[in-house]
Parts: structure tokens; C-alpha cells; sequence
């Protein structure tokens, strides 16, 4: 269930017409070394915040009032940084006490939501479920950085390639129902390998990501063709209406950890190694098990060679989960592309023996100190190799 915060943002995003939503990073915290001041806003959305276009060799401030979700009103600045190396935007000055922009903020969620071009309701979401639902009800996904809800304009994805599009439109024309999610992670990955150049040859980090963000594109054209009868009916009641809504919301919500999954069986595959997806062991059903199920009850089979892998889009809250699964194995790993997690929860992590499994593109979002820590998935799948007979 969604937070008062998270569905209060929903309701304001509506209302308002459009919102930005980024994931906190230590760069915006001020954790990575560096002299920026505030949360930093990606150039390609200025228009949503700020009458100043990104002009170099200048340096332009924009006063706006930020209405924060505790109540807090701040006289804050949008700031375009245009001189010297700098080219960015951020917003700043919170005021003392200020309670979201802390260590413990990176990989929560902001959410910017424009009433005017100098009125801000500005909120922060903390947990997975929550960004889960806006991103749901917004129908976007954040997968390399940031996005943008916009009401009045259909959603764009930058380098849109018209060979991808094309093959998105033929596997949807003829569509009256949605097809099971392995339909849509295998169009997905199979346009990226017909239309990108060397798709195949590029680092399996990348590919991952690459295919997750397609996979998404790809479902939201289905969306449109499926759906697009039963949102233009007359709707018989408010019950009706609400009980439509909520099946779109569940599919979105659902489909995003399993196509996460797909990828990710698919990368494993590809580098011959054996696995078993959903196993039942000890009570437990782990997301991946390496290499099987057999070996894992044999008690004559060595343990550095056992594997479990946990697979979360986020993981502020539900890395704990694979913590508890097939106990035989004490060194848990986790695949994510959760985009920043705080010292605080790193800790943790390594606490209970959990080693995260990032893709090499979403390290830079996590504070510099742990980067080491993290694997790659080409390192988890070199690792893994190196445990093999």
C-alpha cells in the first residue's frame, strides 16, 4: 500500500499536469568530493523548472518556493551553472535543518512537480513499494537516471531508432490481449539485436540495461494498443472505473521485477552457466540458484560453488528478503538497478553477508567509498566462472 506522501504526490503530479522524478545520488548530497551545492536537475527537462535555457558562458538564478510533503516551505533557487567546465542545472538553498538532502537520502527517490514556474511541490519518497506506485501511476520508468511525466505529451525516449519503433508497432497491431511477459522480454532484446549496432558484442552491463528500458517501451506501446477500448468506454460506475485503473496499475507493477528476470536469466544463459529459476529449497524460493537445485541438496557438493542470486528492480527495503533464502549458502549475492543506496543501508548489506550485483553504468550513483564493493554483472558471471570445475 502506498504512503499518504506517495499517494499525495500522485494526486499533485495529476493535478499539476507533469513532475520530474530522479533518484537521489551522492553527488546530490554532497558525499563524492566535489564543490556542487543542491540537487542537481537534468538539462534535457529545463523547461519543466526554469525560464533559462542551459546557455554557456553564463550563469543565471530563478527564485522559486518549494512546498515540501512535511510542510516545509523553502525559498529556494534554480541554478544554471554555465561558466568555466560547469554545465548544469541544481536547485538549492533549503535552510538549516533541511531533513531530505542527508547521506542517508541516496537512492530515495525526489519527486518535482511544477504548479507554476515558481511554485514547486517537491517530495522525496524512501521505500520500494512507494516508488514502485508513482512510477506505476505516472506510467514511467527510471532506468538510466530520470523521467518525466508530462500529461499533454506522449512519452519520448531519447535516440528513439525508427527500426525498433517499426518492429514495436508489427508485434503489437495485431494484439487484443497482452502476451506473457517472456513475449515482451524476447521482441525486446531480438529488436535491439536486429537495430543496434554490435548489441551483441557490447558489455553484458549494458546489454542488461539496454534491454530493460526496450522491454519497457515495448509494453508501453502494447499498453496503448490494449488498453485503449476500455480507457474510452463509458464507464458503467466509479467502481467500474476504479477497479479498470487498478488492473493497469497491478500490470505495470508486476511486470517490471519479472522482466528484470528475464534479462537477467537470458545474460546467464548466454555465458553458459547452468541455473535454476524459483527452486524450492529449505523452504525457500531464491530467484536464481546456481547451479541447480541437485547440487545445493547434496551435501558432498562444495560450497564455493553454490550460488543464490536475488534479482530487484529496487532493493532499499527488499534486500533483506534474500537474506533468509537457501541458508546452505552464506555469501548472498543481489542484482539490481536500483540507482544509489545509502552508506547507511551499504553497511548493512555487508553486515549480512550480501554482495550487490550493479550494473558498471549505475555505480557512479552509489558513494565512492563502496563502488569497490560492488560487482558488475560481467565480474558476478567471471566470478561465478572461476568457481566452475
Amino acid at each position: 500500500m502506498a504512503s499518504p506522501e506517495c499517494e499525495q504526490a500522485i494526486r499533485e503530479s495529476f493535478r499539476c499536469g507533469s513532475a520530474l522524478l530522479k533518484f537521489i545520488s551522492p553527488n546530490d548530497v554532497g558525499i563524492t568530493g566535489s564543490h556542487q551545492s543542491g540537487f542537481y536537475l537534468p538539462k534535457e527537462a529545463w523547461r519543466m523548472f526554469t525560464p533559462y535555457a542551459p546557455v554557456r558562458g553564463r550563469n543565471d538564478d530563478h527564485p522559486v518556493e518549494a512546498v515540501w510533503q512535511n510542510g516545509q516551505v523553502t525559498q529556494s533557487v534554480v541554478k544554471w551553472y554555465g561558466t568555466g567546465t560547469r554545465s548544469e542545472y541544481r536547485i538549492t538553498r533549503f535552510g538549516r535543518d533541511f531533513p531530505f538532502r542527508t547521506r542517508d537520502g541516496v537512492g530515495n527517490l525526489l519527486i518535482l512537480i511544477p504548479e507554476s514556474m515558481d511554485r514547486f511541490f517537491m517530495f522525496v519518497l524512501d521505500n520500494d513499494a512507494d516508488i514502485d506506485e508513482i512510477q506505476a501511476a505516472l506510467g514511467i520508468q527510471l532506468v538510466k537516471g530520470w523521467a518525466s511525466y508530462d500529461r499533454e505529451v506522449p512519452q519520448l525516449w531519447e535516440g528513439e531508432d525508427e527500426c525498433i519503433e517499426r518492429r514495436f508497432r508489427r508485434f503489437s497491431e495485431s494484439l487484443t490481449d497482452f502476451p506473457p511477459t517472456l513475449a515482451f522480454s524476447t521482441e525486446a532484446r531480438e529488436a535491439l539485436v536486429e537495430c543496434v549496432r554490435n548489441f551483441m558484442s557490447s558489455p553484458s552491463d549494458n546489454q542488461l540495461l539496454d534491454c530493460v528500458d526496450a522491454e519497457y517501451r515495448l509494453f508501453r506501446t502494447v499498453e496503448r494498443k490494449v488498453c485503449g477500448p476500455a480507457i474510452i468506454r463509458l464507464f458503467e460506475s466509479v467502481d467500474d472505473f476504479l477497479q479498470t485503473a487498478q488492473s493497469i496499475l497491478q500490470r505495470r507493477k508486476a511486470r517490471a521485477g519479472r522482466s528484470l528476470e528475464h534479462h537477467v536469466e537470458y545474460l546467464l544463459r548466454a555465458a553458459e552457466i547452468p541455473f535454476v529459476p524459483h527452486p524450492n529449497v529449505d523452504g525457500t524460493i531464491p530467484d536464481i540458484l546456481i547451479p541447480g537445485r541437485a547440487e545445493y541438496l547434496d551435501p558432498a557438493f562444495p560450497l564455493e560453488r553454490l550460488f543464490v542470486l536475488g534479482i530487484k528492480t529496487t532493493c532499499k527495503d527488499r534486500w533483506r528478503q534474500v537474506t533468509k533464502e537457501a541458508p546452505r549458502i552464506e555469501r548472498k549475492h543481489l542484482l539490481t538497478i536500483q540507482q544509489g543506496i545509502s552508506s547507511r543501508q551499504l553497511d548493512e548489506m555487508a553486515g549480512s553477508k550480501v554482495t550487490l550485483v550493479v550494473p558498471h553504468g549505475l555505480h557512479k550513483d552509489y558513494p565512492p567509498d563502496y563502488r569497490p564493493e560492488l560487482l558488475t554483472v560481467e565480474r558476478f558471471v567471471e566470478t561465478v566462472r572461476l568457481a566452475m570445475p
